[in-house]
């Protein structure tokens, strides 16, 4: 078992928020993988609409940035991770596609102490998210779905400001966690 929890939810949830004000709170975090594999092709001249062009390449290129963060971390140590494994399963599925050879690999030896499901808030458009109200209510549910059905304790956060979004994770994860000093 690891020592790492999930923050996760539909687009516009605010899991980027939540890992930001972790991560200042001095916890270790991981970045969220499709804004970043965008960002990354994005400086090679491509367009949004290009890297979303070919769904199945898009997913492909998000997973393997995801297995190989998820490989260097250390197991024993506490991470927030900014999404997971089992999120991309859940977009494979919100696609229609088949699941990758490698996230079926991966997912056979994932294991996270805690999955943090964030209640959606409004819908907030930009450069790199592309979903309507109505996609981002199914994929919300499919994430709650992979998780619950590969059998990790989920728990899902209500909307709250968030530092108290924050205190309330942080007081599920655990009443002995060592304080922490912001970075």
């Amino acid at each position: 078992m690891t020592n790492w929890h999930v923050i996760t939810g539909g687009p516009s949830s605010g899991k980027t928020t939540m890992i930001e004000l972790l991560r200042k709170r001095g916890y270790q975090t991981t970045i969220e993988h499709a804004r970043h594999y965008i960002d990354t092709q994005r400086v090679t001249g491509r367009t949004v609409a290009e890297i979303r062009a070919n769904q199945r390449d898009f997913q492909r290129g998000v997973l393997m940035m995801q297995i190989e963060q998820e490989r260097s971390l250390n197991p024993d140590e506490l991470c927030f991770l900014d999404r997971a494994l089992p999120d991309a399963l859940a977009y494979y599925r919100y696609l229609s596609l088949e699941p990758d050879p490698d996230l079926v690999e991966a997912l056979k030896t994932v294991s996270y102490r805690g999955v943090f499901i964030l209640d959606l808030l409004p819908l907030a458009k930009d450069y790199a998210r592309t979903e309507d109200a109505a996609a981002q209510l199914q994929i919300h549910t499919l994430l709650t779905e992979v998780y619950q059905s590969l059998g990790f304790p989920v728990e899902t956060v209500p909307v709250l400001p968030p530092p108290e979004r924050v205190d309330y994770i942080l007081a599920r994860v655990s009443a002995d966690l060592p304080s922490r000093v912001p970075v």
